[in-house]
């Protein structure tokens, strides 16, 4: 197993995320790491969490497939971006599948320790996510905000 932390860190979206590859998790993140996404209840706890976290994305979007757009490092600390594209395949927070083809970007800061990965926050672009399945109207539909006078 490497323990550079960019190899490390790169091996989640190209892996376990695009060829599902669900058994790297074992290998990639230490037992009590620890998943912070604002999109979740809560922080994930745990290898079991983040499979399960991973098995819920990939059974809405089937045929996932991320791109890493750039990836730095300093010390162990790892920050990536992506573009992650699949077919609205499965259920997805509550939609019932579209079979849309979506596309998002976001972006990964992971903490590595002792050639594992430990702790993770994650962001993307949920509202873009939500306007590509049609939950959510385009911004150009919402209007400018203003109020009609009266």
């Amino acid at each position: 197993m490497t323990t550079e932390p960019k190899a490390l860190v790169r091996r989640d979206p190209e892996e376990i995320w695009t060829a599902g590859n669900l058994d790297a998790i074992d290998e990639l993140f230490a037992d009590d790491f620890v998943l912070h996404d604002p999109s979740t209840d809560g922080e994930s706890r745990g290898r079991d969490d983040y499979r399960e976290y991973v098995e819920t994305y990939r059974a809405a979007f089937p045929d996932v497939e991320y791109e890493v757009e750039s990836i730095v490092a300093e010390g162990g600390v790892v920050a990536l971006r992506y573009t992650a594209g699949g077919t609205h395949e499965g259920e997805f927070m509550g939609i019932a599948p579209t079979g849309e083809r979506v596309s998002v970007s976001g972006m990964e800061q992971y903490r590595v320790e002792d050639g594992r990965i430990v702790e993770m926050w994650t962001s993307y672009d949920a509202l873009g996510l939500f306007q590509q399945l049609g939950v959510v109207p385009p911004l150009e539909e919402l209007g400018d905000g203003a109020s009609p006078e009266a």
